[in-house]
């Protein structure tokens, strides 16, 4: 990811035009960019008549459609019809084009002190935390504003590295506010920015984020599918969000698809929904498949041990999930997505037999994304194994860190219990404090220098101040990423609590351990939901493959 900075301001006597000017200034001649730094805009208003962002855009040699996300109107039209985050995606995408081109860029927010953008003031911060951008707030109207800038952007999860203050307030005013201690006060007055950028510059390079919003994880996750195309095997093309959530894939192209059904009524039906992509996709009757006799073959050869025969072999695969599970093993799909119809059991039971767990693994398990406000964390194992012996619950452990990693999520896995350590005891402590054993021993082999420790209980896991008390010496402790329950039962209530209480989004199930990737969904599952498991189940693929 590019170096990057928004700018954004608390009324209109910040002045900041202005801070624009001296910033791609400064970028052109004082930093190592060679003046190559992009400008972009998230909203703007009435840019056909724009005349700044005209200038802006002429000066980079672009069009001024390129240096924008939404126009007002645009803007306003998605927020009044409830599609906040439609909003959010769009100005991701167009930041994303322009990113590919320059780095770093400046990035210039609403103009909130415009009456027709007031409306805006609920996405603007948000905007900034999902471009994954420092911010820095400029304020000409006091130091108790700026104040109130940087505790409005916080509570959005965007994050705050300066205070410029263009009025007549100091920062030592504005030092006394408690908000703002810990936060870089600059004083420009009269709007005099030239010193503003030197001061800044090393912040912004040094500046890692912390925040991995929902959006902002999807965004990512569907531009890391894009990045190298998987074909994902949907087996219940009679199902109408199936035929939606493809629609919408092959319209963003992320992945292709072959979709199992009568192809007939596949197609009537996605006329009937208003879906003009289904086209893409690779639509197959199993029964009529040229590639059927080819599957029944190397079927039978796979399952004649277990005493199958030719028209057995012939008739089980007539079965959607068995004939996508075997397009899977045949190398003809890279991933299989199922479950919208059918129970858990029906998609995991043809993969555990056909294309069978990876080497080392005795076992296939799952694993949540559970997608927090400012970070993702990882639940395991949440809907496959029931009472995982303490052998078992090791290699869970292990092997849901490396789906953490796979997934950009840097693994701290913390082995939960009831208990902390050493303060109780029982047989449901015990079997943790030997899982955690067997983990350990099995580090130098299996994950060399993962942090990984328990028994701890979840609030030990996750709050820095908890864990300071009960766990001092851990590295896991308080800061925990990858949270392995100790049963199905805590681990399915667990997620499901978390899910509904603190609207965390719950990407998965995602079933790991396996030589290719077959995910299950819920059969209460949404199109976002199927959208997004194809996605990861394009990603798995692509780690399998090495791309």
């Amino acid at each position: 990811m590019g170096k990057r900075l928004f700018l954004a301001s608390t009324d209109a006597a910040a002045q900041r035009p202005a801070a624009v000017e001296a910033f791609l200034s400064f970028c052109g001649g004082g930093c190592s960019c060679g003046g190559q730094v992009g400008f972009f805009k998230t909203v703007v208003k009435d840019p056909e008549n724009n005349t700044r962002l005209k200038d802006l855009a002429a000066k980079k040699g672009l069009n001024p459609r390129d240096i924008y996300g939404v126009s007002l109107q645009e803007a306003v039209t998605y927020l009044n019809s409830g599609r906040e985050a439609a909003l959010i995606e769009e100005v991701l995408r167009r930041f994303s084009q322009l990113s590919a081109k320059f780095d770093p860029v400046l990035i210039e927010g609403a103009d909130l002190e415009d009456v027709a953008a007031y409306v805006l003031q609920g996405i603007d911060a948000a905007l900034a935390a999902n471009l994954a951008a420092p911010v820095v707030i400029l304020s000409g109207s006091g130091a108790c504003l700026a104040a109130s800038g940087v505790r409005y952007h916080r509570s959005q999860s965007a994050e705050v590295i300066a205070v410029v203050l263009t009025g007549a307030a100091t920062a030592a005013e504005a030092k006394a506010i408690d908000i703002l201690k810990d936060v870089e006060v600059i004083e420009a007055k009269g709007g005099d920015f030239s010193g503003v950028p030197p001061q800044i510059a090393p912040k912004v390079q040094s500046f890692v984020s912390t925040v991995v919003t929902p959006k902002r994880f999807e965004y990512d996750l569907i531009e890391r599918a894009r990045s190298s195309k998987m074909r994902i095997v949907l087996p219940e093309g009679d199902d109408d969000r199936i035929l939606t959530a493809a629609d919408d894939i092959l319209r963003r192209d992320f992945a292709d698809l072959s979709i199992l059904g009568d192809v007939e009524a596949i197609k009537k039906k996605g006329a009937e929904l208003g879906l003009t992509n289904l086209g893409k996709a690779q639509l197959i009757e199993v029964k009529t498949a040229p590639f059927r006799k080819d599957l029944v073959d190397k079927f039978f050869e796979l399952r004649k041990a277990k005493g199958i025969t030719p028209e057995q072999a012939d008739a089980q695969l007539n079965d959607r999930n068995w004939f996508g599970t075997m397009m899977v093993k045949a190398g003809l799909a890279d991933g299989m997505v199922s479950g919208a119809a059918g129970t858990t059991a029906d998609t995991i039971r043809p993969a555990l037999s056909i294309i069978k767990t990876k080497p080392g693994c005795s076992i296939a398990s799952s694993v949540f994304l559970m997608c927090m406000k400012d970070r993702v964390l990882v639940f395991g194992d949440c809907a496959i194994n029931t009472n995982p012996k303490p052998d078992k619950l090791a290699e869970i452990a292990i092997i849901s860190a490396q789906t953490a990693k796979a997934f950009g999520v840097e693994p701290r896995v913390a082995m939960l219990s009831y208990s902390t350590g050493t303060s109780g005891t029982g047989q449901d402590v015990d079997d943790i404090h030997e899982a955690t054993k067997i983990a350990w021993e099995s580090l130098e082999k299996l994950y060399p220098g993962l942090a990984l420790d328990g028994p701890m209980q979840f609030d030990a896991a996750l709050d820095p101040r908890t864990a300071k008390g009960k766990m001092p010496n851990s590295k896991v402790a308080g800061q925990a990423t990858v949270l392995i329950f100790p049963t199905l039962n805590a681990g399915n209530i667990g997620y499901k609590a978390v899910q509904r209480t603190s609207g965390a989004v719950a990407v998965g199930p995602i079933i790991q351990g396996l030589n290719a990737p077959v995910n299950d969904l819920s059969r209460g599952c949404t199109v976002p939901d199927i959208i997004n498991t194809v996605a990861i189940t394009a990603v798995q693929a692509q780690a399998e493959k090495g791309k």
